[in-house]
């Protein structure tokens, strides 16, 4: 099997990677100087729009997982910005007040006397910021009202407007001239040498396009928004109780991408000095869809291969095999093949590609890079190591440092009631977690275990009642709220995000403890450096409290750990948060006996390093050796409440479990 390029090129050192890196500059500079003509010149500017274009997307699709079937409009709107700002579109009377504008080249004024008009001039380079302000604009304004939907609901929503926005290009005639389009756009020009139509510059503007695009999104991948972009995407429910303002990283996102496609589309007009309503139509948006599935959903160098491939599919190969194809039909005398055009088929052809990829290349042509990590023999056969004191020391002080700057975690539930339709999930439930104990919530399958810890995090938007977490109300708070306070929890069913490593999945946990913009992060400042430096030092002594379990496995992605060790994942992921309550849904589900006990030691360290707990647990014996008290709920309702032992022996909890006459020695047997 061809190994993919992504994994070749990960294999690279760093000096070979900038020397690779260097090599391809050289070469793209220089070529137009290469001979390759006018027109070939111009395909490479296309690419280079369209790469643009699919690196704007990406962050959208690829990153943060949002379907943007519309992604034209925002071309669109970058493209109209600047062709009416600088075409003879618009041409409202001369006045006085536009004599500042006239002085810094912005107007012109055409005519004399009472006739002269206004002849916009607002300069390329301008624009081309200030196109991408417009769009992003645009992005957050459709974005704010649509981004809470999900899936299909929101593909379809984002096709609307990008059929909507056509529409109103052809539709307001007297802003963007209709269906015929602007017509007179004026070039760019540089040191007072206009670019005109000469196909050379405009290379080396979108070639300067796409290196910074390209510079912004290998910044912001990796970073704090990164992480946050593609926890959202793969699992949008995980990430928000992580701390992740899921609404507000993924409107960041859809500004971002607008933005990328309104530059680019101030680019694309200067280029041909014309705009139609149908160079921005839906075949657009699918077309540079189809680019980032063909280099790689989320590969920032995957989605311009994928641009540069299809762009020269699209103007090149397809014209020469419509040629090559039409001299065989006339040396074969068929009329079919004779008038065959293959580029008029593109639409069909990107449609068998996306099909294609989707059936057997679903990571794309360059794929996103994960190194393989195997751990060597010694790794594998070591002796399980306990965890070391910095991370309880570390943790132990951010949990003070909490304490001090308000009340002591304490959990208060009262009359909690949680209705879905006709369905009674909660009835009137009430309990208290003292500060610095451990308390246990146990029960038979759908006694509402699951429900309960879901209203205290703020999935599940309870019907009556009150939680009180040290003083705060917690009904009506978002789940990424309700984490800043101080509370962490784990699942039923794991919910990590599978494609990340493990050192990315635990540093989502400190997303809310880390203050990085995009701006920073862009520009890269020392104080963005030295957080992220003391952010992955903190992962390390987290990971430490667990041994050697998972250090020697810290890059690997956590699809390919073992159950236990992805539980523990989890646990630290959650840890990383920084919390004051922490929250253990079923931890040592799956595990065997001896790694249950490793568990549970580890669980009563946590309250050693001042954590409060709240653990919902079926092994009887865990909850025995934890809890300082023991909740009963079945079928909704508290059924029993105290210590381990006596809970055990309760009737009501017996027969709610096994069932009456099947009680052994009076006890539930763990």
């Amino acid at each position: 099997m061809t190994r993919p390029i992504s994994a070749s090129l990960a294999r690279l050192s760093s000096r070979q990677k900038q020397i690779l890196l260097l090599a391809l500059l050289a070469v793209l500079a220089a070529f137009p100087y290469l001979g390759p003509g006018q027109a070939n010149i111009d395909i490479a500017a296309n690419c280079c729009a369209y790469a643009a274009l699919a690196l704007g997307l990406n962050i959208v699709v690829g990153f943060t997982g949002l379907l943007d079937l519309g992604y034209a409009a925002f071309f669109a709107i970058g493209a109209y910005s600047y062709g009416i700002l600088n075409s003879y579109q618009l041409h409202p009377p001369w006045s006085p007040a536009w004599a500042p504008l006239e002085a810094i080249g912005f107007v012109a004024k055409l005519g004399i006397g009472a006739t002269a008009s206004v002849h916009f001039t607002f300069p390329f380079w301008l624009m081309l910021p200030v196109s991408a302000m417009i769009a992003a604009a645009f992005g957050i304004a459709f974005g704010a009202p649509t981004l809470r939907l999900k899936g299909d609901y929101l593909a379809i929503v984002t096709l609307g407007f990008g059929e909507i926005v056509p529409i109103v290009v052809r539709n307001w005639s007297s802003l963007t001239n209709g269906a015929e389009g602007l017509n007179g756009v004026g070039p760019p020009s540089l040191f007072g040498t206009s670019f005109g139509i000469d196909s050379t510059p405009y290379y080396y503007v979108g070639l300067g396009i796409v290196l910074l695009l390209l510079f912004i999104s290998l910044r912001l991948k990796p970073s704090r928004i990164g992480r946050a972009w593609m926890a959202i995407r793969e699992d949008e429910i995980a990430a928000a109780a992580m701390g992740i303002h899921t609404t507000r990283l993924k409107l960041l996102a859809f500004a971002m991408g607008a933005g990328f496609a309104g530059l680019t589309g101030t680019f694309y007009i200067a280029k041909l000095q014309t705009a139609t309503p149908d160079m921005f139509d839906l075949p657009v948006s699918i077309m540079v869809l189809v680019m980032i599935v063909l280099g790689g959903l989320g590969s920032v160098w995957g989605a311009i291969v994928g641009a540069v491939s299809l762009q020269l599919l699209q103007a090149w190969f397809l014209p020469e095999l419509s040629a090559l194809v039409q001299s065989l039909g006339n040396a074969l005398r068929s009329p079919f093949l004779s008038n065959l055009q293959l580029t008029s088929a593109s639409e069909l052809i990107f449609g068998i590609i996306l099909v294609t990829m989707m059936l057997y290349r679903r990571d794309g042509l360059v794929p996103v890079s994960r190194n393989e990590i195997r751990l060597s023999f010694a790794e594998q056969d070591a002796a399980v190591s306990r965890g070391a004191a910095p991370a309880i020391a570390r943790l132990t002080e951010a949990t003070a440092t909490a304490a001090r700057a308000h009340a002591p975690a304490a959990l208060a539930v009262r009359d909690l009631t949680v209705r879905f339709g006709g369905l009674t999930a909660l009835k009137s439930v009430s309990l208290a977690v003292p500060a610095n104990g451990i308390v246990a919530v146990i029960g038979p399958n759908g006694s509402g275990k699951s429900t309960l810890f879901n209203s205290i995090t703020g999935l599940v938007t309870p019907s009556g009642g009150s939680i009180d977490f040290a003083g705060t109300e917690l009904i009506g708070q978002r789940p990424d709220q309700i984490s800043r306070h101080g509370i962490a929890r784990t699942f039923q069913n794991i919910r990590l995000f599978p494609t990340l490593t493990v050192m990315e999945n635990i540093l989502i946990g400190q997303h809310a403890h880390l203050t990085a913009g995009p701006a920073s992060i862009v520009l890269g400042l020392p104080r963005v450096r030295a957080e992220e430096e003391e952010a992955r030092a903190f992962v390390m002594e987290l990971l430490a409290m667990f041994g050697n379990r998972l250090i020697p496995r810290i890059d690997q992605g956590v699809a390919q750990l073992s159950y236990a060790n992805r539980r523990r994942v989890e646990i630290a992921r959650a840890l990383a948060t920084r919390p004051r309550l922490l929250m253990l849904d079923e931890p040592t589900a799956g595990m065997n006996p001896a790694e249950s006990l490793e568990l549970a030691e580890q669980i009563a360290g946590f309250r050693a390093m001042g954590l409060t707990i709240l653990l919902v647990e079926h092994k009887l014996d865990v909850v025995t050796r934890l809890a300082d008290n023991v909740i009963v709920l079945d079928y909704g309702e508290k059924l029993a409440e105290g210590p381990a032992e006596a809970v055990r022996r309760n009737e009501a909890v017996i027969e709610a479990y096994i069932g009456r006459g099947s009680v052994i020695g009076g006890t539930i047997d763990a």
